[in-house]
C-alpha cells in the first residue's frame, strides 16, 4: 500500500482511479486527525487487511471497498490471460475472501452479494476482461448508489433537528463512514445547509476513539460547532439540558428495528430514554436484514484486546489481565424514536413498520 497525499478540499473516504487495471483509493482512517493520507489498494490481500484494521470503516464504506476488491481479485486473471472460468472462480473466491473481514457490518455482504449475482447475470462474457468490466460496473453503482442515499438520508433526518438544538452523535457516521455525505452526518450537515445552528456533542467513543478522532475533524471541516466529550459524560451533559435529540448510524438493523452500532450506542439509548430525548438512527436500507427479527441473533464482532490495554501505543493494563472487547452492541427497538431512511422515516419502530419501509 502505497501512500500519497490527498487534497484537503475535497475528502472521499473510498474511490476507484482508472478503470479496469485501476486502483482502489482510501484514506487512512488509522493516521487522522493529525495525517490526511490517502491508501492505493492494489491487491485484495491489501483491500482485506484495510477493512481488518479500519483503515476503512463504517457500514456503507466498507461495503464499497469490499466491492472494489472484488475486482482487484480478478486483475491478474485477465493480466496473465486466464480463460473465462477461471476468471469466474477467482471472482467468487474474491468474495468469500472479503466476506471473512468483518462479520457485523451487513453492507459488507450486501455489496459481496450483489458482485457475486454479476457473474451469474453474465454467464456469456468473452473474457477475463468483460468479466472485470462487468464487476467494476457494479462496484461503480453501488458507490453511486450510496452517495444519492446518503443526501436522501439528510433531507429526511435534517427534518428531525430542531434549530438551535444540541445533539449528540456517538462513533463516526460522516463521509468517512460512506461514500460523500455519511448518514447520521448527512441530517446534521443538511440541517446546516438549510441555515439550521445545531451544536454537536460527539462522544469520543472508546476504544478506537472514532467520535473524536474522526466525526469532531469532519465537523470542524464543515464548520458546524462541535464539543468532545468522553462517552461517560453523556449523562451529566443530557442532565444540564444541552442536549435536544441523539443521532446515531448503524452496522445492521434486524426486521424489528434492533440496531447494531459501535460499543457504547446501547447506553446512550438507555440515557435518552431517562432524559426524555429522541434517539434516532440513520442508515440506508443495504444495513437493514430482514433475515432477523431479533437482535440477539446478529453476530458481535469480538476485536483484539490490545485495543483496550495498548491503545495508540501506550500500555494502560497490566500485563496479561483479562479483556472483553465487542466492537458493537444492540440497542432495542422499543428506545429508537425514529429510524432514518432514503425512503423516508420509520415512526414508531416496529417490525411490520420495518418491512413497508425497506421491502
Amino acid at each position: 500500500m502505497i501512500p500519497t497525499q490527498l487534497s484537503v478540499k475535497q475528502v472521499f473516504s473510498v474511490q476507484w482511479s482508472g478503470n479496469i487495471h485501476g486502483n482502489l483509493e482510501l484514506i487512512d482512517q488509522t493516521l487522522l486527525p493529525m495525517q490526511l493520507k490517502v491508501l492505493s489498494i492494489s491487491t485484495i490481500v491489501e483491500a482485506f487487511e484495510a477493512i481488518v484494521m479500519l483503515r476503512v470503516r463504517g457500514a456503507p464504506a466498507i461495503g464499497i471497498a469490499a466491492a472494489y476488491g472484488v475486482v482487484l481479485g480478478v486483475q491478474k486473471c485477465f493480466r496473465d490471460g486466464n480463460s473465462v472460468a477461471e476468471s469466474r472462480d477467482a471472482a467468487l473466491h474474491a468474495c468469500d475472501y472479503l466476506a471473512t473481514s468483518r462479520p457485523t457490518a451487513v453492507n459488507l455482504f450486501w455489496a459481496l452479494d450483489r458482485m457475486r449475482s454479476v457473474i451469474s447475470r453474465n454467464p456469456n462474457v468473452a473474457s477475463a476482461a468483460d468479466i472485470a468490466q462487468a464487476l467494476l460496473r457494479e462496484a461503480r453503482l453501488i458507490h453511486d448508489e450510496d452517495r444519492r442515499m446518503c443526501h436522501a438520508i439528510g433531507e429526511h433526518g435534517a427534518r428531525l433537528l430542531d434549530d438551535n438544538s444540541g445533539v449528540l452523535t456517538h462513533c463516526n457516521t460522516g463521509g468517512l463512514a460512506t461514500s460523500e455525505y455519511g448518514t447520521a452526518l448527512a441530517a446534521i450537515f443538511t440541517a446546516q445547509d438549510q441555515g439550521k445552528n445545531i451544536h454537536v456533542y460527539a462522544d469520543e467513543t472508546r476504544p478506537l476513539l472514532q467520535g473524536s478522532r474522526l466525526t469532531a475533524w469532519e465537523l470542524q471541516r464543515r464548520q458546524v460547532p462541535c464539543t468532545v466529550i468522553c462517552d461517560s459524560m453523556a449523562a451529566q451533559v443530557m442532565r444540564e439540558g444541552r442536549i435536544q435529540a441523539v443521532i446515531v448510524g448503524a452496522d445492521r438493523i434486524t426486521a424489528r428495528g434492533d440496531t447494531a452500532n459501535k460499543i457504547g450506542t446501547y447506553g446512550v439509548a438507555v440515557l435518552a430514554r431517562y432524559h426524555n430525548i429522541p434517539f434516532y438512527v440513520a442508515a440506508p436500507r443495504s444495513t437493514f436484514d430482514l433475515s432477523i427479527v431479533s437482535g440477539d441473533d446478529i453476530p458481535i464482532e469480538q476485536r483484539k484486546a490490545e485495543e483496550i490495554t495498548n491503545g495508540f501505543g501506550r500500555q494502560t493494563a497490566p500485563n496479561e489481565i483479562d479483556v472483553y472487547n465487542p466492537a458493537f452492541d444492540v440497542t432495542p427497538a422499543e428506545l429508537i424514536s425514529a429510524i432514518v431512511t432514503e425512503r423516508g422515516i420509520i415512526s414508531p419502530v416496529s417490525e411490520e413498520n420495518v418491512r413497508h419501509c425497506v421491502e
